[in-house]
């Protein structure tokens, strides 16, 4: 094939690893803990840097590899490293570039697990972080200290739907030379891409939209090649290595994510639009509906509106626990980006572990409700949600 520059989606189905002398048309699992080499030499080259032969599947593994391969080209990066869950993605991104003494500055409007991370354990590594709110980017410069080496967020944001303003952000790090770290998660590389904006790495819990079915964990950081050779560096010697089962599934289901992310937010929106209406619902949220306090920076940086709608339904924990026993469809997990409908409870799931003031901080409201909209047909999705409203 000759260099002609390749679409997203092409290179999510043709790109992988070379062809075996068994010529097969689909990549093979490669299930072995370890590779072998013919020459001493050729091993301790492997071992010094000097090739990029595979060593030990912790190390690499033609698989993992090939995963982060399709998401780094996806997401117009030069480099990518897969991992075993997007909470190994977060962690290893802060652990690998950031040191003793640092700042991190943190979107306050970030995922419960990543909020955990921040608050629980960068201070045992003395890395110091500050918190900024995500509406309003204006005030994150006067937050910058000399220390700070890393601006860390997620957009549009779990599980409230707020839009950070990557062009905004990344023109920030760019003035004070820091490293500008998103997850991209809930938009996913068919959605935005970050490195349009500036972003230096950029990380998503392939558990979720990348998967698509609820099979497997994965997690991937990709960026520029040298911040993730030292991410490399970090997970080859802590060990949070991706599966070669995991990531043969997960890099074949990126070969439809650009159609099923389609799917997702023509549905999402539709039944947003019907929702916003609703009179049991006291706000709804959804990228892409003018009502979106950040409508306008949605549809700067943003295709679509992703596959995500949230809202608030009147009368607190208990409407809200009656809606999600009402469901009849939906499935009731902590997951989300599933070819199955899901509705979840954030204040008592993905940000349980928090206090009531840490969830207040970010938006966490009692009766708050996500819904990650699944590939059923969009009326029965939203026919079993208007049901369970109309009991509480």
């Amino acid at each position: 094939m000759s260099n002609r520059k390749l679409h997203p989606e092409t290179e999510a189905v043709r790109l992988q690893t070379p062809t075996t002398a068994q010529h097969e048309h689909s990549t093979p699992l490669f299930l072995t803990s370890s590779f072998v080499f013919d020459k001493a030499d050729d091993m301790r080259a492997a071992f010094a840097g000097e090739t990029d032969d595979n060593i030990y599947s912790r190390y690499s593994n033609p698989n993992v590899d090939e995963f982060a391969a399709k998401v780094a080209a996806m997401e117009k990066c030069e480099a990518g490293y897969a991992v075993a869950s997007g909470m190994a993605a977060v962690f290893s991104s802060f652990m690998a570039l950031l040191k003793t003494g640092d700042h991190l500055l943190c979107c306050r409007s970030i995922f419960g697990g990543t909020v955990t991370v921040v608050t629980k354990f960068l201070d045992k590594f003395g890395i110091e972080y500050t918190f900024v709110p995500a509406n309003d980017v204006s005030s994150w410069e006067q937050e910058i200290r000399p220390n700070t080496k890393m601006i860390y967020l997620e957009t549009p944001t779990n599980p409230q739907l707020e839009l950070v303003d990557l062009e905004a952000v990344g023109k920030l790090a760019k003035k004070h030379n820091i490293i500008f770290n998103v997850d991209n998660c809930f938009a996913t590389p068919v959605l935005q891409t970050p490195v349009d904006f500036g972003a230096d790495i950029v990380l998503h819990s392939a558990t979720k939209w990348m998967d698509g079915q609820g099979r497997v964990l994965g997690g991937v950081v990709v960026g520029k090649k040298e911040l993730i050779h030292e991410i490399y560096l970090f997970c080859r010697n802590s060990g949070p290595a991706l599966s070669a089962f995991n990531a043969w599934v997960l890099s074949k289901s990126l070969e439809t994510l650009s159609i099923r992310i389609d799917r997702h937010s023509a549905s999402a929106l539709k039944i947003a639009e019907k929702l916003e209406k609703n009179p049991q619902i006291e706000w709804l949220k959804y990228p892409f509906l003018p009502s979106h306090p950040q409508y306008e920076i949605a549809k700067k940086q943003m295709k679509a509106g992703g596959g995500i709608v949230c809202f608030e339904i009147k009368g607190g924990v208990e409407a809200g626990a009656k809606f999600m026993d009402s469901l009849e469809l939906l499935s009731l997990t902590p997951n989300l980006g599933d070819s199955r409908s899901i509705a979840s409870h954030p204040a008592s799931t993905t940000h349980g572990k928090l206090t009531e003031e840490e969830r207040a901080k970010v938006g966490i409201t009692p009766g708050l409700i996500r819904i990650s909209v699944g590939l059923e047909h969009p009326d029965d999705i939203l026919s079993d949600i208007e049901q369970a409203l109309a009991k509480i």
